[in-house]
């Protein structure tokens, strides 16, 4: 007979059926937070055009010359065609959505029709609550027409990819930009009233100290609202790659690409440029990109185009990168989803690890919320050995990346990453 008691785990009897966990007890009023509140959402729409495939680049892109205004047509409509599907596959509309970004590729080689009927279908099929717009930018493309257009358009963000001031270096990389025309666009984007953001490469093939003092100083002088960094690297689909193969091309060494990184910091720092994450810096620290950072720390992000990527929930997904392909499949109806993993519990946090590390502070009891473990302690020599070689400091519950950490990139991510997978 039953006695309503419920017996020890380890105890051998038939007693004790079990129908939910945890036990009811557990459950409070304040355990419903959350469930029925609408998940954020990100969006990535991805334009794969260029003028010309830049000597560095890895990226799913193709050179303008080789298509005709139809083809554009073609992607644009499919595009438009993707969002819809996409949308009521999975019920996106219903989610709010905090920030769309337009990257490529070029996105301001599409024309203003092509823009305007992306922005159309993303309103349309998607609940846009304010979103930060990001756009990018070369420099040559962007016009006083297309800025003009993007500002009627809602864009508040523009990213400029300009790599270097220094004419010399851009030649080498095989673009068509001078610092001329980066200062002229970084006018038209200000104008516009957006958020302007350069994008700079350290390591470019013939950059020297001087030619990096330069970039850096008219950087600072162009008196912008975020300055980004990117290091230079080497991938097998670049033109950089095979030329280093052929033997006719040298890339500064990685003790060189860090005295130019290096320098770049102390002058941020001088001009009141903060640290938002390791690559990124903001005058006064504010003006802080919410689609990298949120996405950063598991907010779901969907990639619309060829070759975008995204994350629902514990998956990850990438479309084809084959571009009639992508089309193709879109044409009949079916989503261009190509590949794709499910994280696990650990991977998650594992992810959360290295890549809300990249935003310099990492809320140690917001992480405890969502994954249930104290990572400070977890990982807790790895943590006390960057502390004493001076790449982080633990306070108060945040795990904050010094200058040194900031630095070395993504250094400390992986050294916790290794710690998290190697946990049974």
């Amino acid at each position: 007979m039953s006695t309503g008691e419920r017996p020890a785990p380890d105890e051998l009897t038939r007693r004790g059926f079990v129908t939910h966990y945890p036990p009811s007890r557990y459950w409070r009023p304040e355990g419903l937070r959350g469930l029925l509140d609408p998940r954020p959402l990100n969006v990535y729409v991805h334009s794969p055009y260029c003028i010309q495939r830049c000597a560095y680049c890895h990226y799913k892109t193709t050179t303008l010359a080789e298509h005709r205004k139809a083809e554009i047509d073609a992607y644009v409509s499919a595009l438009c065609r993707e969002i819809a599907l996409v949308s009521r596959r999975f019920h996106l509309k219903e989610r709010p959505t905090i920030s769309v970004y337009f990257g490529g590729g070029t996105p301001t080689l599409l024309s203003r029709e092509h823009l305007s009927r992306l922005m159309e279908s993303l309103r349309e099929h998607l609940t846009l609550e304010e979103p930060e717009l990001t756009l990018e930018a070369e420099p040559v493309t962007l016009t006083p027409s297309k800025a003009e257009h993007l500002q009627a358009l809602g864009v508040n963000r523009i990213s400029l990819g300009i790599q270097s001031f220094h004419d010399d270096i851009l030649r080498r990389t095989g673009r068509h930009d001078t610092e001329q025309h980066a200062f002229k666009a970084i006018a038209l984007a200000k104008a516009t009233g957006a958020i302007v953001n350069v994008d700079l490469m350290s390591g470019l093939a013939g950059e020297s100290d001087r030619t990096w003092a330069y970039t850096i100083e008219r950087a600072l002088e162009a008196n912008v609202h975020s300055l980004t960094v990117y290091k230079t690297e080497l991938h097998a689909n670049t033109d950089y790659y095979a030329d280093l193969k052929r033997h006719t091309l040298t890339l500064p060494t990685d003790d060189e690409e860090l005295r130019f990184i290096t320098h770049a910091l102390e002058q941020f720092e001088r001009h009141d440029y903060q640290p938002v994450n390791f690559f990124t810096f903001t005058r006064g620290g504010a003006f802080r990109q919410r689609h990298i950072s949120s996405r950063w720390l598991g907010t779901d992000t969907y990639g619309f185009g060829v070759s975008a990527f995204g994350s629902l929930d514990a998956h990850v997904m990438q479309n084809t990168s084959d571009l009639p392909r992508y089309l193709q499949t879109l044409e009949a109806g079916e989503l261009p989803l190509t590949r794709g993993y499910r994280l696990s519990a650990r991977e998650l946090m594992t992810r959360e690890a290295v890549l809300g590390m990249k935003l310099i502070h990492l809320d140690l009891t917001a992480f405890q919320q969502r994954h249930g473990f104290d990572l400070a302690r977890w990982c807790a020599p790895v943590v006390e050995e960057l502390e004493k070689n001076g790449f982080v400091t633990l306070r108060e519950h945040t795990l904050s990346l010094t200058r040194k950490g900031i630095l070395w990139g993504d250094y400390v991510g992986r050294r916790l990453a290794a710690r998290i997978e190697s946990l049974a």
